[in-house]
């Protein structure tokens, strides 16, 4: 069974005038538990006193569902900052890419190898029930056998989950550079050195590729997907949370998660976010359940499937039909429908000549103003 790591509160974080305050922190986490997500990555608790405050109170609340986790740099004082929360999780990352070994860190990979060990077995023994996540960060553009000698190192030291973080949205499914086959043979390293952890990924979206990249992993076996809502994160951000879980759930028959509090999770983080969600954003956009041209409303109305493969109802929501220059006969009817307006074809053609001049003028009908336009006929004798 797949686990997913919502990282929203910290990846999250992380795009340019996002902030939330800790008692919105609070409300997401619990939207979060009701989702049904295994892991909340709360925050850096070293980046400020609030965040060290919100992560310590999310990890302390009672009655909590989700496992909670710290984000941490491979150094003890990090850690001990983590332990003090009280987090069940701690995140460890460290780059082990030869140019940054030797260009920022100035450092050896035998050396870094030995300081990830190293605090991955303070952290241990200060709780030896801590789980503890090594991310070789950038590992998809590292040396693979850097990244396999840290993993494996840091597996044999208490490490309970090794993740692969495509840090800057670089691998495309079905090229050389594709998360199942990095995936297959990093596993069979684990398998020949007697490790187990489970592998987690990270997938950037910098090509638009992060959900493709996502799938790609789960399929090669991934235990534990990070995402966030909305996309949220550095540059472009990573994999959407409800694109996952939607897509999960309806194409491979995972049956963990209540999606119909997708909508609730959404909002509540685009005001609180300052960050608009796009009208044809999938699953949760406003156009997502959408129909618009007269062809496509005139069979959605007689069968969603046709022009339909998702149930908005999965993510408890309507199907709508917008009215503007491209409707047809049929949306008007549809619209009348739902308002308990009958009308002869007469009126219903003023209707539909006046909705398609508005939508020529750049905007379109909904619910509350058609009952204004067929007023005016009406009271106008059409």
């Amino acid at each position: 069974m797949i686990e997913i790591l919502d990282t929203t509160l910290r990846e999250g974080e992380q795009t340019p005038g996002v902030f939330f305050d800790n008692h919105i922190k609070l409300a997401i986490a619990e939207l979060l538990e009701q989702v049904g997500v295994t892991y909340i990555e709360a925050g850096h608790p070293l980046v400020s006193a609030e965040i060290y405050d919100a992560v310590k109170k999310l990890a302390n609340r009672k009655n909590r569902q989700a496992i909670i986790a710290a984000h941490s740099r491979c150094m003890q004082k990090d850690v001990d900052l983590a332990l003090e929360c009280g987090v069940e999780f701690i995140g460890l990352f460290y780059c082990v890419s030869d140019e940054r070994l030797n260009g920022v860190f100035n450092n050896t990979l035998t050396s870094a190898v030995d300081q990830i060990n190293e605090v991955i077995r303070y952290a241990k023994q200060k709780n030896p029930n801590i789980i503890i996540r090594f991310t070789p960060e950038d590992a998809v553009r590292s040396d693979f056998n850097n990244v396999a000698k840290a993993s494996v190192a840091a597996a044999q030291a208490g490490a309970d989950i090794i993740s692969i973080a495509d840090t800057t949205g670089y691998m495309i499914p079905g090229t050389e550079r594709n998360y199942f086959d990095y995936l297959k043979r990093l596993k069979n390293v684990f398998l020949e050195n007697n490790v187990n952890p489970k592998i987690a990924v990270h997938c950037h979206n910098d090509r638009g590729l992060a959900l493709a990249n996502a799938l790609d992993a789960y399929q090669a076996g991934a235990n534990i997907i990070d995402a966030t809502v909305l996309n949220l994160g550095e540059r472009t951000g990573i994999v959407d949370l409800a694109q996952l879980l939607t897509v999960l759930t309806i194409d491979f028959g995972e049956k963990q998660w209540n999606l119909k509090i997708l909508p609730k999770l959404y909002k509540l983080i685009s005001h609180h976010a300052n960050f608009a969600i796009p009208k044809n954003f999938p699953i949760i956009g406003k156009n997502a359940f959408t129909h618009c041209a007269g062809v496509h409303t005139h069979a959605a109305t007689k069968n969603p499937l046709h022009y339909e493969s998702l149930n908005p109802e999965i993510v408890n929501r309507q199907r709508e039909i917008c009215l503007d220059h491209m409707s047809g006969i049929s949306s008007v009817r549809w619209a009348l429908k739902k308002i308990n307006v009958e009308a002869d074809d007469e009126l219903a053609q003023k209707i539909l000549k006046q909705v398609k001049e508005i939508g020529q003028r750049g905007r379109t009908v909904d619910l509350d103003e058609l009952p204004h336009i067929v007023a005016w006929f009406r009271e106008h004798d059409y």
